[in-house]
């Protein structure tokens, strides 16, 4: 009997249990509904579309079960699909390929090469999905990290860890800045996430604003607009599951989204699809339960750390609107470009007074920190009297204070500017801003 049990042990952990395949009944919008189908909620799964003699296939999750029926959200483009398409569980979770030979490609959602460099050379594989480190497991953010931008290391210094928000509307130089980031700043590696960008963008982020350098020692998941609501947001946490990997390998990693905004607006399509109710200016709850998960992945561990640098498309340059709103108040810290500064040709385009790095006081020393409050003082000054300079109603000396601050903007002004390509500020930002400011007479 007690071989017989050993037996039947056997039996039972070496055998798959057999799933029913199931069969498409209908495809509305966003939506696949099929009947018998042996899966469960976040399971993936794969639809076998004919097409002109041949036979391909289509990755969909299930996001939903309605008695008998089983509702999913496929990853790519819908057409073809009929009714009586098979369907056949995938009995395995979305993952994404992980090492260091991903260092200089560009990915999909699925992790399958788009840069027609051929293989990626790597068969290991990790789940995107993973729960955030235990809060009280994170070490303290406490060590400093350069990104090579004088007004973001002088104002709003940055920790190893962190996770920080670029806020800003269309056109205001977002992506020109995280390429000037990813060329300069103190990492091992870097995982740049574009999703929901426009074709074109793509190519020349990686020309452009990336260059051969930054591309080296980089990781791009790239999901452009015209792809299907479901990719685009399993591409953020592909992204996220990447930068996981090297940094349970010991690393520090800079992961870059762009734009968070576009994670969130794909999805509302799915949640509003399913059928869950809108509220904030149409964005259904899911939305708002998504973010802090995905977001609360970065941070420091007790390996290595990931520095999070997610940029939020700002709706109308509304501040407070529902995206805008919800990231800023789960980040660390937050950078605003201005439109304004954009338009006058101030790049990058930071609002200094707008923007705040949490973390600031346990990167920066106190000198650094008071040179900083004293120069944002100083700004704050000129703008208050800005508008009465502009038409000549301004005299001085009615105000020492105001007067030193009409004095100090010109000098503050250029060092808030950097060339794209202009190499990495020496001395350090902060004792260059200490400088201008005792050079600025009392």
């Amino acid at each position: 009997m007690p071989a017989l049990a050993r037996s039947l042990d056997r039996i039972r952990e070496t055998t798959v249990p057999a799933r029913r395949y199931g069969r498409v009944t209908s495809v509305v919008g966003l939506l696949v509904e099929a009947s018998e189908l042996d899966a469960a909620v976040g399971e993936m799964c794969r639809i076998h579309v004919a097409e002109g003699g041949e036979t391909r296939t289509v990755r969909a999750e299930v996001v939903g079960v309605k008695e008998s029926t089983t509702v999913l959200m496929p990853m790519e483009q819908t057409h073809g699909l009929q009714a009586g398409c098979l369907i056949r569980p995938a009995d395995e979770g979305m993952s994404v390929p992980v090492g260091p030979d991903l260092l200089g490609r560009v990915i999909d959602a699925g992790g399958r090469p788009i840069d027609g460099k051929g293989p990626l050379g790597t068969d290991a594989r990790e789940p995107i999905h993973r729960d955030p480190p235990s809060p009280l497991d994170r070490p303290l953010i406490d060590t400093p990290l350069s990104t090579g931008i004088r007004s973001i290391d002088a104002f709003l210094k940055m920790g190893k860890g962190q996770r920080t928000g670029i806020f800003a509307g269309s056109g205001v130089g977002k992506s020109t800045l995280l390429g000037m980031i990813a060329r300069r700043a103190e990492a091992d590696v870097n995982v740049i996430a574009l999703i929901g960008e426009r074709g074109r963008e793509v190519r020349e982020f990686i020309v452009d604003n990336l260059g051969e350098e930054g591309l080296r020692r980089s990781v791009l998941v790239a999901v452009t607009g015209d792809e299907a609501a479901m990719s685009r947001v399993k591409a953020a946490s592909a992204a996220m599951a990447i930068a996981e990997h090297f940094r349970d390998r010991g690393q520090d990693v800079l992961l870059m989204m762009d734009s968070i905004t576009r994670v969130a607006q794909a999805q509302r399509e799915i949640g509003l699809a399913v059928g869950e109710p809108p509220t904030r200016r149409g964005y259904p709850p899911s939305v708002f339960a998504l973010l802090p998960r995905l977001l609360e992945r970065a941070g420091p561990a007790e390996a290595g750390t990931i520095t999070g640098i997610f940029t939020v498309l700002v709706e109308g340059d509304d501040m407070s609107e529902p995206i805008s709103d919800a990231a800023r108040g789960i980040l660390d810290g937050h950078i605003v470009l201005s439109r304004e500064l954009a338009e006058a040709g101030h790049y990058p385009a930071v609002d200094v007074l707008q923007s705040v790095s949490r973390v600031m006081p346990r990167v920066a020393s106190l000198e650094a920190e008071a040179a900083a409050q004293e120069a944002r003082e100083l700004l704050s000054a000129y703008e208050e009297v800005e508008d009465l300079i502009s038409v000549g109603a301004y005299e001085e000396g009615s105000d020492p204070e105001t007067d030193r601050a009409v004095e100090a903007y010109p000098a503050l002004a250029d060092f808030l500017q950097q060339p794209v390509d202009a190499p990495p500020p020496d001395p350090a930002p902060s004792t260059q801003l200490r400088q201008l400011l005792d050079d600025i007479p009392e």
